[in-house]
């Protein structure tokens, strides 16, 4: 029963947040087929270039490349194809109205399992300026440097 409850990381976007500012995050169901649920057990998921839209009040996830199943034969589809992201309908017309305004992106950051259900969690998101990645690295450098001497100093 414990196992139901935990959320298993299938893969992450680590470059949205090199490339974005991740102002909320929603969690929001995915629409498969079998053999991609099959695939997407096995890792193996891209979310690199991967992103939202809102096409006729739904939100659909393109970019996103799943491999076929090796074993799925006819049941395979197209590893690129666009899923449709299961929200209710007010949050879909809410996240429409930020990616309206200039600067602003829905971007998939994890996929993961809650239970047995695959859930997507996607990112509003403000794109960075070339200034923002570097003063991130800078900052990422100090605390990796601040670490190390403490660690240094501890033994």
């Amino acid at each position: 029963m414990e196992k139901k409850n935990q959320n298993r990381t299938i893969a992450q976007n680590k470059k949205a947040f090199h490339d974005y500012f991740v102002e909320e995050s929603l969690e929001a169901g995915i629409e498969l087929t079998g053999t991609e649920v099959k695939s997407v057990r096995q890792g193996r998921v891209n979310l690199k270039d991967a992103w939202c839209s809102v096409d006729d009040g739904e939100m659909i996830l393109k970019g996103c490349h799943i491999s076929p199943y090796e074993q799925g034969n006819i049941f395979n589809k197209d590893p690129m194809r666009e899923r449709r992201l299961l929200m209710h309908k007010r949050e879909i017309l809410r996240l429409f109205g930020y990616i309206k305004q200039d600067g602003y992106a829905l971007i998939p950051l994890s996929l993961y399992f809650k239970g047995s259900r695959v859930k997507v969690q996607v990112g509003v998101c403000k794109g960075k300026k070339l200034y923002d990645k570097r003063a991130d690295q800078a900052v990422r450098a100090a605390k990796r440097d601040i670490d190390r001497a403490i660690k240094e100093q501890n033994r």
